[in-house]
């Protein structure tokens, strides 16, 4: 901006001069006459110690300092020549910044309001303080680093870290691999199938090279299975694709990795923009249309819901909720569908053996007369049932086999993309955003009605123990991790499921299905009482096996698995040896003390006396750990059983 703009006419023989912004660094200043004439515009110089200033038609000579009076600087200038200009009578005149009023003399009374007023400009001043000594220190500190080659020699393309006073900075650089990938245009995508280890070795190839990719599982995308075999010509997997491209499957991968022209050919395939022919990525919230089939009776069940007089009774002495009278559905099914006495009570049967009704107190299917029964969506328990959203699923019910087929898929393929490679580890926060969940959470709610007595032993194992682990993770993402006694005993029990016309929890299903209705340690009750329908599910057998098969969320249980009826038996074995040989199980031959899990501890009703307990575990140690306990058992001397420490924090 020039000076000259700011200039006002003389008044009274003086001039006001605008400087602009002017640092003086040493100066002693006094005002004097004209300047040399050799000094031009906006010029400063000195010589002999004087400096001149000419702006336009004002003009200064000063007088600089010596050395010696350059520390303590003071500025003279008259009044008039330092003026300010003053603004226009009518706009508003600016209010001054705080702290700049005159105050009054201070008083007694004024004395805490005194103290609380310097006391804020005081911590003001102390954090701008420690602030800008921080900033120093951080800038002085990175251009040392600069200076020193800091860019060659230190910041090389893999994490570092250099320490400033209270702060630890670390740099991670990009390697030429993910430099690479991230120039890449193309897309990467591939077919797969749940618990397939080719799929899964292609997974963990393209993780290794940091590339992204799209997977598209058929298991939990069913209808994309015909786009494959349209595309492939085969159902197989896996099926690789770069762009539009089919590059192949796990065969082909290798034969290009091995000749080392794999990078090469990446950026050949997909270097260019991925075309709109290429397979399309899975999208969130849409479900594929499946034709449902509406139960055969649902028109009646309608009627009965309109009609029927629901509302509390007494009976027994209880106060019984939301219930109507065998009587009254007869006489409304003989209305409605004008036939006899005898068929309706056949139809309410069918109701009851459905699960679209049931005895309030479960003491039979159904009988006309003063008996009282619910709805299945009336039932006390429905509160807690986690796959209950709004309404009773009323299409045909689908066999629990293939229900507990499409469970075990969908959460085989999330653990495949949310879990760590040994399963230890589960992200939780990623599996409740993803596609395989949302679908998960539709699928649990065929639970309802489904026949649990059409499945065999074997099938009816693999559904409970895979329905657990599925219902563990739902209820960590659902209601988070218990902290303490009384929220666990919370979380195992009021975490529950509608299964079959049923409420079952944690502890019901370990207890009293996989444990055949045994009590839960440090609990008198069993799970199922005299005339429940559900233990005629229970396991024939208890097989201590089972503990381990079971993931309860904690970083001491075992990892979260889930089964194939078909090989459950050799299934649950690998699953107890990976738990002792992971820690769950150590032997110190100094001490002669075996150290075992706290599972173990609670449940010695399934496992026997101690001795019983390590004959038992020698089944399934590696050849080390049994070698060490057999030289225990073996020399007749006594043997100390001590438990471990429970780690009870979550396994995320």
């Amino acid at each position: 901006m020039d000076p000259s703009q700011n200039e006002t006419p003389p008044q009274n023989g003086t001039t006001e001069i605008n400087l602009g912004e002017v640092i003086i660094t040493k100066a002693t200043g006094k005002l004097n006459e004209s300047p040399p004439e050799e000094i031009t515009d906006n010029d400063v110089s000195g010589e002999n110690g004087e400096a001149y200033l000419e702006n336009g038609e004002g003009v200064v000579k000063t007088e600089t300092a010596s050395a010696e009076e350059s520390e303590h600087v003071t500025l003279a200038v008259t009044e008039e020549l330092a003026g300010v200009l003053q603004p226009h009578a009518q706009l508003p005149k600016p209010e001054a910044p705080r702290g700049l009023h005159d105050s009054p003399p201070p008083s007694p009374n004024d004395a805490a309001s005194e103290k609380n007023q310097n006391l804020m400009p005081a911590i003001g001043k102390l954090i701008r303080e420690r602030s800008n000594d921080f900033s120093s220190a951080f800038l002085k500190r990175f251009s040392s680093l600069k200076e020193s080659n800091f860019a060659d020699e230190f910041l090389k393309p893999s994490v570092t870290e250099f320490n400033l006073s209270g702060l630890t900075v670390t740099v991670k650089l990009k390697s030429e691999t993910e430099q690479q990938t991230a120039s890449l245009k193309g897309r990467i995508s591939f077919f797969s199938r749940s618990n397939c280890r080719d799929c899964t070795a292609v997974r963990s190839f393209l993780k290794e090279k940091g590339l992204r990719f799209v997977e598209i599982n058929v298991d939990v995308y069913p209808q994309r299975e015909k786009e494959l075999i349209e595309r492939t010509g085969t159902s197989a997997v896996p099926q690789i694709f770069f762009n539009e491209k089919l590059f192949g499957g796990l065969v082909a991968l290798n034969s290009l990795r091995n000749s080392g022209e794999f990078d090469q050919r990446l950026k050949e395939m997909i270097g260019s923009k991925c075309p709109d022919d290429a397979p399309a990525s899975p999208v969130y919230g849409f479900d594929d249309l499946e034709e449902e089939l509406t139960d055969q009776m649902i028109g009646i069940v309608r009627v009965l819901r309109l009609r029927l007089p629901i509302q509390d009774r007494l009976m027994k002495m209880k106060i019984v909720k939301n219930c109507f009278a065998g009587g009254e559905m007869v006489e409304v099914l003989i209305h409605q569908l004008d036939c006899g006495r005898k068929q309706a009570v056949e139809i309410g049967k069918q109701l009851a053996k459905r699960h679209f009704i049931h005895h309030v107190f479960g003491e039979n299917e159904f009988e006309d007369g003063n008996h009282y029964y619910r709805f299945l969506e009336h039932e006390p328990f429905i509160p807690k049932c986690y796959n209950f959203r709004g309404s009773i699923n009323d299409c045909e019910p689908k066999p629990a086999a293939k229900v507990g087929q499409r469970l075990t898929k969908i959460m085989s393929a999330i653990l495949e993309s949310y879990a760590s490679d040994d399963r230890r580890l589960l992200d939780y926060i990623g599996i409740s955003n993803s596609e395989e969940f949302r679908r998960y959470i539709n699928l649990v709610q065929e639970l309802h009605r489904v026949n649990l007595f059409e499945l065999s032993p074997d099938e009816r194992l693999a559904f409970f123990l895979n329905l657990y682990n599925a219902m563990v993770i739902h209820a960590v993402i659902r209601i988070g991790r218990p902290q303490g006694i009384i929220e666990r005993r919370s979380f195992y029990n009021d975490f529950q499921y509608i299964v079959g016309g049923y409420s079952y929890s944690l502890s019901t299903i370990e207890n009293g299905i996989l444990r055949n209705n045994r009590r839960p340690p440090y609990s008198l009750a069993k799970p199922f009482g005299a005339g429940d329908s559900r233990i005629q599910l229970a396991c024939a057998k208890v097989n201590p096996i089972v503990h381990f098969g079971l993931c309860n969320g904690t970083r001491s249980s075992p990892i979260v698995r889930f089964f194939s009826p078909q090989v459950i038996e050799a299934e649950l074995r690998c699953a107890a040896r990976e738990f002792f040989k992971s820690g769950g199980m150590e032997v110190n031959l100094d001490k002669r003390t075996v150290y075992l899990t706290q599972i173990i501890k609670w449940f010695d009703n399934d496992f026997g006396q101690d001795k019983d307990i390590l004959k038992w575990i020698l089944n399934y140690l590696d050849p080390t750990r049994a070698g060490l306990l057999t030289h225990l058992l073996g020399d007749g001397g006594p043997i100390h059983i001590s438990y471990q420490n429970y780690d009870w924090s979550m396994n995320s």
